[in-house]
């Protein structure tokens, strides 16, 4: 009886670890990572300050923070056969099948992949930081018969990761709202991917196994594949009143509208949309594209008022994404990229106190059965 109890149908609300990394405050309104709550930290601090701060612990003094960004550069290339073995794929490839297939290249080259002590950990994270960027743009290229984007060096971080998509280089604005988005998709406490890194981890494997089977969860469209699904909503709607239309029908014929709703985040808006959709607004306004922000916004009213469900952080980083050049299909590989970090934290976590991940489950077959 005990155990029927505890059992939770996709263990909603347990508890599966500890952690000083990140926590939700749903009742503060807050996303904490180590200390400092995640949209403040998004409006002050820049992607490579919160990889100092979760792979280090604290945020990094400028000095530091250079150093780190040096670091990064000097990994960005990939091996040299390395699209040789991505041309060989199926043109059809999704992108997030691409970057599972190149993670799981990569640690043929790792030299030391068995070791497990959090300095190592670290610099293969920095590793793993430098070339999923390259990766996730490159593949794209590469399989859609189209010329690889060399990394530059004279580029921030986040700046070449788009220059590395688009093949311009980005203004200021919209790499800093490029750079906003990777901060708050690069660590959200226990999501399936991160569990899934985390399980992986706990039987001592390697932090390359542990970030294939995160992409695999992450492809899914319950966990990182909305943000694409929310664009073609879009793009499908056309204007307001057509999307407006578009939901309506959605929700007669009872189907899951992607962008809405959080299993953490039912009673407010996500705050991390919240910053997106500020994002958008001034993205929308430079380009004139002021009709997609009305859009959002009517559809983000109508689903509130109609089912009590609120934006969630892929409904507003779609449109930012589609405004910025981003292809589609390469919204969900973007969002991995940028958790990346927080799964190599996570996983430098369970090595350094590891407990093998090993559930029960309660049983609901037949007993007392004879051949």
């Amino acid at each position: 009886m005990a155990e029927q109890t505890a059992y939770k149908p996709g263990l909603e609300g347990v508890i599966a670890t500890e952690t000083k990394l990140s926590y939700l405050d749903v009742d503060a309104e807050e996303i904490v990572f180590r200390g400092y709550e995640l949209i403040e930290l998004s409006r002050k601090k820049s992607y490579i300050d919160v990889v100092h701060l979760l792979l280090h612990g604290e945020l990094p003094e400028e000095s530091e923070r250079l150093a780190l960004e040096k670091e990064l550069k000097q990994e960005y290339s990939l091996p040299d056969e390395f699209f040789t073995l991505i041309r060989k794929l199926p043109k059809k490839t999704h992108p997030m099948d691409a970057l599972r297939t190149g993670i799981s290249v990569l640690a043929g080259y790792e030299k030391n992949l068995k070791e497990r002590d959090a300095e190592q950990i670290c610099r293969t994270a920095i590793k793993l930081l430098a070339k999923i960027p390259n990766i996730v743009a490159n593949s794209y290229h590469v399989l859609h018969d189209e010329a690889i984007v060399v990394p530059k060096d004279d580029l921030p971080y986040s700046s070449n990761f788009l220059y590395m998509i688009t093949g311009k280089e980005p203004t200021p604005a919209e790499a800093a709202f490029f750079d906003q988005s990777l901060t708050v998709y690069s660590e959200h406490e226990m999501p399936n991917s991160t569990f899934t890194a985390r399980v992986i981890a706990s039987t001592n494997s390697d932090l390359y196994g542990a970030l294939t089977g995160a992409v695999a969860s992450l492809k899914g469209n319950l966990h990182g594949g909305a943000n694409e699904a929310v664009m073609y909503m879009l793009l499908e709607g056309k204007t307001t009143d057509g999307f407006r239309r578009l939901l309506y029908e959605k929700l007669r014929s009872k189907e899951k509208i992607m962008g809405f709703g959080h299993r953490v985040y039912m009673k407010k808006m996500d705050p991390r949309a919240v910053l997106m959709k500020e994002a958008l607004r001034e993205l929308a306004e430079n380009k004139k594209r002021e009709d997609l922000f009305e859009m959002c916004e009517a559809g983000e009213q109508l689903m509130k008022e109609e089912k009590g469900l609120y934006a969630n952080l892929d409904y507003y980083a779609a449109p930012v994404y589609y405004l910025l050049g981003i292809p589609i299909d390469l919204y969900t590989p973007v969002f991995f990229s940028a958790r990346t970090l927080g799964l190599c934290a996570h996983v430098s976590e369970q090595y350094a106190n590891n407990k093998l991940f090993r559930p029960r489950v309660l049983y609901t077959g037949p007993r007392g059965l004879h051949p």
